[in-house]
C-alpha cells in the first residue's frame, strides 16, 4: 500500500495498528498498545527529544513479537513508511543487536555491515566514556 491510497484522515501508522489489530492475539495487542501510545502521543505533540523509551516492558516479560511490533509501530509513525523491517545484527560483544531499518537496506549485507560497524564504534565510545566517568568519581549508568 502506498501513501498515495490512504485517505486524508488515515496516517500510515493508524493503518499499521488497524491491520495489527485483526492480526495480533487481543492480550499481545493490549501488550503493544500499553508500550507505543505514550510515544505516539509525543510524537503527535512534537516532544520526542525528552522521551526516555525502552522495549523491554519494565517489570513484565514481554514476547519478542510485540517488541518488534512496537518497534514497527513506532518507526511507521516517525517515518511514515510501512516498508519497515526489524534485523537481527550480530555484534561482536553483546552479540545480536535488532534494528528497525527500510525494506531495502534489509536486504543489503553491505550496508547492514556498516550499521553494525557503526553500532560497534558506538559501543566502544560508551565504554570508554564509562571508564572516564568511573575514574572521575561521575556515574556511569548513562
Amino acid at each position: 500500500m502506498s501513501e498515495s491510497e490512504f485517505g486524508p484522515e488515515d496516517r500510515p501508522v493508524d493503518v499499521y495498528l488497524d491491520l495489527l489489530r485483526v492480526r495480533m492475539d487481543t492480550e499481545d495487542y493490549r501488550l503493544l498498545l500499553r508500550l507505543v501510545e505514550p510515544v505516539l502521543e509525543a510524537i503527535d505533540e512534537h516532544r520526542l527529544s525528552g522521551l526516555d523509551l525502552a522495549l523491554d516492558g519494565g517489570d513484565e516479560e514481554l514476547p519478542q513479537e510485540v517488541r518488534d511490533e512496537a518497534a514497527l509501530v513506532i518507526a511507521t509513525a516517525v517515518t511514515g513508511r510501512l516498508d519497515n523491517e526489524v534485523v537481527e545484527l550480530d555484534v561482536d560483544d553483546t552479540g545480536p543487536v535488532r534494528v528497525v531499518t527500510d525494506a531495502e537496506t534489509a536486504a543489503d549485507p553491505s550496508r547492514l555491515g556498516e550499521i553494525a560497524g557503526i553500532i560497534r564504534d558506538r559501543q566502544r565510545q560508551n565504554e570508554e566514556l564509562r571508564g572516564i566517568a568511573e575514574a572521575s568519581g561521575l556515574p556511569t549508568d548513562f
